[in-house]
């Protein structure tokens, strides 16, 4: 059989301080993962469970970048974000064994059209409008496990050089491991498998003009520019 149109090539993150790229299969993102997020958002902290949404590939966008304000929203939010990068087969996986199949880590952006996403939660429907929509998962190049250990590094965020969310890592509600091992039991994780594992307090507006600039302590940082809508 042939294919009627050309594939798309699959969206690959680069890998710091080398000339290799992370392929990436799939996006999981973590939602309420900071208290003061939930705090802010209207909800009380799920200590039950995590929960997910998720992201197609193609929402990949490389830091940097400089992308059009998205259509169909009026209220686009900005959302910082500490990324895991999965390098091994993982199903079923103990929490003490989780962190064996961490590749790396990066610095990431979830960014939202948050009237698209109150739309799903008001009518009981999916978020996929306000959270996966092309150019909505930006990332950095990802730094090897080898070379990062979660502690308390900061995960800060500012708009236009002016600080807008700021936490450090080990305020995370699910830590990494109980994330992997939790998403292990509904999912086999495969190499090229990206976790965003939420985001700290002061998730905000986003315009036309903003630059926005975040950055975790031993990461490379996460930058974007929004222009004008098309």
């Amino acid at each position: 059989m042939t294919a009627i149109f050309n594939i798309p090539a699959q969206p690959q993150v680069p890998i710091a301080g080398s000339g290799d790229t992370f392929p990436v299969h799939r996006i999981f993102c973590v939602g309420r993962n900071y208290a003061a997020h939930a705090a802010e958002m209207g909800h009380e902290v799920d200590r039950e469970a995590p929960f997910y949404f998720c992201k197609t590939p193609s929402a990949i966008c490389h830091t940097g970048s400089t992308i059009p304000y998205p259509p169909g929203t009026e209220n686009y939010h900005h959302e910082m974000e500490f990324v895991v990068a999965i390098g091994k087969p993982a199903f079923r996986v103990a929490e003490a064994d989780a962190m064996d199949v961490v590749f790396g880590y990066a610095t990431g952006l979830d960014m939202t059209r948050r009237d698209r996403q109150q739309d799903g939660k008001d009518k009981g429907r999916p978020w996929d409008l306000g959270k996966d929509f092309e150019d909505s998962a930006v990332i950095a190049p990802i730094t090897p496990a080898s070379e990062f250990t979660i502690a308390k590094q900061k995960i800060e965020m500012t708009v236009d050089g002016v600080m807008k969310q700021e936490a450090t890592l080990d305020e995370l509600i699910w830590s990494v491991p109980e994330i992997i091992a939790h998403l292990s039991r509904y999912y086999h994780l495969q190499p090229g498998d990206l976790i965003y594992t939420g985001t700290p307090s002061g998730v905000g507006k986003v315009l036309a003009g903003n630059s926005i600039h975040g950055t975790i302590d031993g990461l490379a940082p996460v930058d974007l520019t929004v222009s004008a809508p098309e």
